[in-house]
């Protein structure tokens, strides 16, 4: 079995889950990497987009937002998942997409009025706005301006009836990124 059918078979048992938002989790993920393709980024971060809620999908999660009374660190979830099978370009933003939420809270004035219920009630969970210090550390992250475009596309990609390319339309990404990591 291959990565990608691994990938497809966590969408087809768990992207049904709506997790407190008015789309699945698979249209969700689809609806980022669309956004993501559309700003013409490279293919890693597009998977990126794609898998980043993976590790909802790997632990599922409570549908109803009410039965979450603690963080489930999906990103850390997903990340270890991911890193066994792809490399940073595609792991690195999906482990820091939370941070990057916390961090947008910190120092842009305007996000948080942005996020969807939601992403409120996860931000509480998720530790709240970085204090300063935190904020500085995750500028020196190399790859916290790709987790912030990540997370700019996952806020905007929960739009319910949105027409988009399906999961197979990354197939052929997906092969080729893991064969890729694999062969280093």
């Amino acid at each position: 079995m291959t990565v990608a059918n691994d990938i497809f078979a966590l969408f087809a048992a768990h992207g049904s889950a709506a997790y407190g938002e008015d789309v699945t989790c698979a249209q969700h993920s689809l609806q980022t990497a669309y956004l993501a393709r559309a700003a013409a980024v490279p293919t890693p971060l597009v998977l990126a987009a794609l898998l980043h809620d993976i590790g909802h999908l790997i632990a599922a999660v409570p549908d109803d937002l009410g039965d979450w009374q603690a963080d489930a660190h999906h990103e850390e979830v997903g990340a270890r998942w991911l890193a066994a099978h792809f490399g940073p370009a595609i792991v690195q933003p999906v482990r820091l997409h939370v941070a990057a939420k916390r961090y947008l809270c910190a120092v842009d004035p305007g996000y948080f009025g942005t996020l969807s219920k939601a992403s409120v009630y996860t931000l509480k969970l998720q530790g709240g706005p970085m204090s300063q210090g935190e904020a500085s550390r995750f500028e020196c992250n190399p790859f916290h301006a790709d987790a912030i475009a990540l997370r700019r596309w996952d806020d905007s990609g929960k739009v319910a009836g949105l027409a988009i390319p399906p999961l197979e339309s990354y197939r052929q990404a997906i092969e080729c990124s893991t064969t890729w990591s694999e062969g280093q």
